[in-house]
């Protein structure tokens, strides 16, 4: 190989099994995070072989010992004039390792000796070293430096919990929906929680038609939510319901916030479910206030005067439930969405953020339950967006507890964490931590930086104080998904993007095509047809 090899300069100075300097022309030096290869000797099946080592530079440095800083500006630019001017150019590189002959990524024991070559990774090194076998590899992207090599990452890093970070514009979501749709392909079982409807037409191609996987996608929405789109938009939409009369006393009080000390309170409250249970078969939060403020009569029928006085302090709890409109008189069953090679989006959009986070608890408890169960015998990838509001770093939501469990034992029995987040410093860091591997987009915040650094050892000084000026669509990755961490460009996404940002300008245009045809009248008219609709939706209401 060494043959086809370009040599770019020669290692100097200490070097380390983990990092070496080199020095070169200061037209041969490469851009830093340019991909290095140089050769070293390394200890295989009990015998001394001559390895490839992958390095990648770190920093790029430049010095001339003619034009130092103590000399005057004068002196300096007849020091150039004469051709005087020296200038001395070197690197210092990072080592990534080398690939046995079954392809495992090894790190060198040995340091890299100086006075050796360095030469510019060769593209076929760089395909091997971020590539996986095919049916466990999914394209993400390609290299920064090198638009020509393709990145993968190993569906078997999903085993230890993914975190995408990156602030708003970065393009998160877009790469979120590439995940979504590999993992779909290559036969995987994924929920998707959509706070802000970003995903639901992950059924559709770019071109907004039907692609060959659109029978296997599934958008849910709770009859309470008004959506962001329509369903005539984004196409068939089932309902995601929860039979308030499914739930059992525990529930009940955890939803509505009646702690097990309050034992009065909680007993009036179950003497109720009785009567109304033996009154109904299907029942929502309001019959259950209505039976609650019947307390009157049940004196009459035996009741003793503790839980009488516990079902009236009951009312107040119920009636923060009845606000909540998210039930209804039959329950969604888990397992329309536990289905093989089946990708369900639960739109979320429109409902208030209590509302959001109890159907987030009710589906996450009813996966764990039945993936924990053996229930269902195959992988699921849960995507959390906004994760920051479902698992707080300060306080706790219904959802917190079920996906930290999730993030500590789900892993055993084949539930994987996808965390979704741009604030990564509002997360608590026992869910963050779990993630063995992340993506990191551009961050510029102090706070989500520091975050980041503490959850993620991989990810090195230099790696980190580079987030913020990353550009819209290229990442970091590190942990266990890959081989090494690697900065990509994503790929473009086949699939139609829900999340992207409004054509702010194209928008203004239209206005203003709008304002020139519009004029006081037709304006009146147009206002006063608003008005007497909104009436007339009223009027059909009450």
């Amino acid at each position: 190989m060494s043959g086809s090899l370009k040599e770019v300069g020669i290692i100097i100075g200490e070097a380390s099994s983990s990092e070496f300097l080199f020095s070169s022309k200061p037209e041969d030096m490469p851009s830093r995070w340019e991909y290095l290869m140089t050769y070293s000797e390394e200890e295989q099946d009990g015998q001394t072989k001559r390895v490839e080592v992958v390095a990648q530079i770190e920093r790029v440095m430049s010095a001339s010992q003619a034009l130092t800083k103590e000399l005057d500006f004068d002196i300096i630019k007849k020091i150039i004039e004469s051709g005087l001017a020296d200038n001395k150019v070197w690197g210092k590189a990072r080592v990534l390792g080398y690939l046995t002959a079954t392809g495992e990524l090894q790190l060198p024991k040995r340091a890299v000796s100086p006075g050796k070559p360095v030469y510019i990774a060769p593209t076929e090194l760089l395909e091997k070293f971020y590539s996986y076998p095919k049916e466990e590899a999914i394209q993400v992207g390609s290299l920064i430096t090198r638009g020509d090599v393709p990145v993968f990452l190993s569906i078997k890093g999903f085993r230890r919990h993914l975190a995408l970070i990156a602030q708003t514009g970065s393009g998160k979501t877009y790469l979120a929906g590439i995940l979504a749709d590999e993992l779909l392909a290559k036969g995987g079982t994924v929920v998707m929680l959509d706070p802000h409807a970003d995903y639901v037409f992950l059924g559709r191609d770019a071109a907004g038609k039907r692609h060959e996987l659109s029978d296997r996608i599934t958008v849910f929405r709770n009859p309470s939510s008004t959506g962001r789109y329509s369903e005539g938009e984004v196409g068939k939409v089932e309902p995601y319901e929860i039979c308030f009369s499914d739930l059992d006393i525990e529930e009940i009080c955890m939803i509505a916030n009646i702690g097990k000390h309050m034992t009065n309170i909680r007993d009036g409250l179950e003497q109720a479910l009785e009567f109304l249970r033996a009154d109904k078969d299907a029942f929502r939060p309001q019959d259950l206030l209505e039976e609650l403020e019947n307390v009157g009569s049940w004196k009459d029928r035996g009741v003793d005067s503790k839980k009488i006085s516990g079902a009236k302090d009951a009312r107040k709890y119920i009636k923060g439930v009845v606000k909540m409109e998210v039930f209804t008189a039959a329950s969604t069953n888990i397992g329309a969405m536990l289905r093989p090679r089946h990708l369900s989006v639960v739109d979320l959009s429109g409902l208030s953020d209590e509302v959001a986070d109890y159907i987030a608890f009710s589906i996450l408890s009813d996966i764990y339950e039945k993936v924990s169960g053996n229930e269902f015998d195959f992988p699921v990838f849960v995507f959390v967006e906004e994760a920051h509001k479902f698992i707080p770093y300060q306080g706790s939501t219904r959802s917190s507890r079920i996906v930290k469990k999730i993030a500590a034992e789900g892993r055993k029995f084949g539930v994987f964490l996808v965390l979704i987040t741009q604030r990564p410093s509002k997360i608590h860091p026992d869910a963050l931590s779990q993630c063995n591997s992340q993506i990191v987009m551009r961050i510029t915040n102090p706070d989500d930086q520091q975050a980041i650094a503490k959850s993620s050892e991989r990810l090195g000084e230099a790696l980190l104080n580079d987030l913020p000026g990353l550009n819209t669509g290229e990442a970091v990755l590190v942990g266990e998904m890959t081989r090494a961490p690697v900065m990509v460009m994503v790929k473009k996404r086949r699939t139609r993007e829900g999340g992207s940002d409004i054509d702010i300008v194209g928008k203004m245009k239209m206005a203003i095509e709008q304002a020139s045809i519009e004029t006081p009248e037709t304006e009146s008219k147009r206002l006063r047809s608003e008005l007497e609709g909104f009436l007339e939706g009223e009027e059909s209401q009450k």
